[in-house]
């Protein structure tokens, strides 16, 4: 019998799990893949064909793709139905308009977007809803007073009173909101003294939270936040599953023959890369890693610092690098440098088959049971 959202909340129902998902716009259909791999494991070994990741993880959080991508687990959606819900993305959302103005208007009417969420997640359901079934956060970015929002339904919050009434839809859709490609979406608020106050959002990938494992982490054991869950090894699972990433790559004089504005717009994609960099640097030392990275050839995959470290969570991370060699070394695939570039933009719908290739064969090579060792398989 799977488990009511207040035991996932329960702190005294130990071990807790948690599922961490990456922006990445399109590339979320590389995600499922893992995810419909990890959802057939956990249905063979708990005997149930109907089970939901929902049934199985306490707390699932996401940015952007990522956010689409958790609520619609929390609300019970199979793997399976996302899969068709992206079809529906890649057709109905990333549609280009030729009277588009570029650096006029956004690329993609926000409208399209709403209109998806509102019929699969639900037009009138707040974050605070019953249809959430297990725990949820999303990220988001507000960029009228440039704080960073993670929002999340636990009762215990100290924003739950606000929070918990802000329609699910429009929190979702406030954190895909990514400049240039969707207009900010405009949210209603409350001042502390409860006077109206209009926040403006954008995509929580505007932060240094697009993989939102670290933050999701935080969510979980800071006291402000309401779960106040129990650290450790055989306390805290934190499953992170990225889109596909590739680093940004020119010779030198090339960056130097570019305009000012180009090697600005380089700067800001290269300090995404570098949070990304970090995030992954820190959870690999604060957790007790299965999964290890190689973050740089400084400090390598950091296995032995993973080791002597404070060990918070046990912590699993999948992601495919759409770089060459990392391509052909670990999944035996050619693909040039200009195919790989095209895969990575967030937009190409006509990568949607090869995204969905790549990710069913990276999850079969990297997803294994003992990824979700059995001192997890409590309360499911």
């Amino acid at each position: 019998m799977a488990m009511t959202r207040e035991q996932h909340f329960d702190r005294e129902l130990a071990p807790k799990r948690m599922l961490s998902l990456d922006g990445g716009g399109i590339r979320g259909i590389l995600t499922l893949e893992y995810l419909g791999v990890l959802e057939a494991l956990l249905r063979t070994r708990h005997g149930r064909a109907d089970l939901r990741l929902s049934d199985y993880f306490d707390l699932i959080g996401g940015t952007s793709t990522g956010a689409i991508i958790a609520a619609a687990l929390a609300c019970g959606m199979s793997v399976d139905q996302l899969k068709t819900l992206y079809r529906q993305i890649g057709t109905d959302v990333f549609a280009t308009s030729p009277l588009r103005l570029p650096f006029v208007a956004a690329k993609f009417p926000a409208s399209r977007v709403q209109a998806v969420l509102n019929a699969n997640l639900g037009a009138n359901v707040t974050l605070g809803d019953d249809a959430i079934r297990t725990g949820l956060m999303i990220m988001a970015k507000r960029l009228d007073n440039s704080a960073l929002w993670s929002l999340h339904n636990h009762p215990g919050s100290v924003y739950a009173a606000q929070d918990h009434k802000l329609l699910l839809s429009q929190v979702v859709r406030a954190s895909t909101a990514a400049p240039t490609y969707f207009a900010p979406e405009r949210i209603t608020l409350k001042t502390r003294t409860g006077a109206p106050l209009q926040g403006v959002f954008v995509d929580g990938g505007v932060s240094p939270f697009n993989d939102p494992a670290l933050q999701l982490l935080m969510v979980a054991i800071l006291h402000q936040h309401g779960f106040r869950w129990r650290t450790g090894r055989e306390q805290l699972l934190i499953v992170s599953v990225g889109t596909g990433s590739r680093r940004s790559t020119a010779p030198a004089d090339e960056v130097m023959r570019m305009l000012p504005a180009e090697q600005g717009v380089r700067s800001l994609k290269s300090l995404m890369d570098d949070c990304q960099r970090v995030n992954q640097m820190m959870l690999q030392w604060l957790s007790a890693t299965l999964t290890p990275w190689t973050i740089d050839a400084g400090i390598g995959d950091m296995h032995k610092d993973s080791e002597d470290g404070p060990n918070l969570a046990t912590y699993v991370r999948y992601n495919v690098l759409l770089e060459r060699e990392w391509m052909e070394h670990e999944l035996d695939l050619q693909y040039d440098d200009a195919r790989l570039k095209a895969i990575a933009e967030m937009d190409n719908t006509g990568s949607m088959q090869e995204l969905s290739d790549i990710g069913q064969r990276a999850a079969t090579r990297q997803v294994k049971a003992e990824h979700l060792p059995a001192a997890f398989d409590a309360n499911v």
